[in-house]
């Protein structure tokens, strides 16, 4: 995939991982998207940089939670449609019954000393998560001063004047599209990987 060589797991091996990543994925979309790059591009290799890249670009401009898109769209390159399947439950429910022990933990518990103690640590704690993962994938993913460019310039439109998501998501693309086409040499990684080729429903 992606011109890389990839390791395709069997079904029970990523069933196992999504499992695993749904008790795991905290700092929300940002450290979990960060946490399927370590796991899936740089440990296990079930998937190239390149297609990731792409896939986590495509799943922004979906509406909808893109980290759990991008669990999905992976599960499905893995292993069609239970692979999908398999990925969008296990990265949703398991979080789900956590978010509702923690509430009730927090209904019942939450005045108490220590446990409002425990949550406010919490917090910088995943603070921490989400700074780390936006280095790591920001490293990744802007290879040419023009990305960095862009980086800087949404981050200005969104933080200080609070420009709306959408136009930034459309003016991003306008001024990228406008770089790809007049840029000197474009860095590799931006271009698009090369498509799947499947055999037996997996992917090559």
């Amino acid at each position: 995939m992606g011109g890389k060589t990839t390791q395709v797991p069997q079904f029970a091996e990523a069933f196992g991982f999504w499992l695993k990543l749904g008790f795991v994925n905290f700092g929300g979309p940002t450290g979990q998207i960060a946490l399927m790059h370590a796991e899936l591009v740089e440990k296990r290799k079930w998937i190239s940089e390149a297609r990731f890249l792409h896939a986590l670009n495509y799943c922004m401009l979906l509406p909808g939670p893109e980290a759990t898109q991008l669990a999905i769209y992976i599960g499905w390159l893995l292993h069609r449609m239970w692979g999908g399947i398999a990925a969008g439950v296990l990265f949703v429910l398991p979080s789900a019954f956590m978010l509702w022990a923690l509430s009730c933990i927090y209904v019942t518990f939450g005045n108490v000393t220590w446990v409002a103690a425990v949550f406010y640590g919490l917090k910088p704690a995943v603070l921490a998560i989400v700074a780390a993962a936006l280095i790591r994938i920001g490293r990744r993913a802007l290879k040419n001063p023009l990305a960095w460019a862009l980086a800087g310039l949404a981050f200005v439109a969104i933080f200080f004047l609070k420009a709306p998501f959408p136009v930034i998501v459309f003016a991003a693309g306008l001024a990228g599209l406008a770089g790809g086409r007049f840029w000197p040499r474009p860095d590799r990684c931006c271009r698009a990987p090369a498509p799947c080729r499947y055999s037996r429903g997996r992917p090559h």
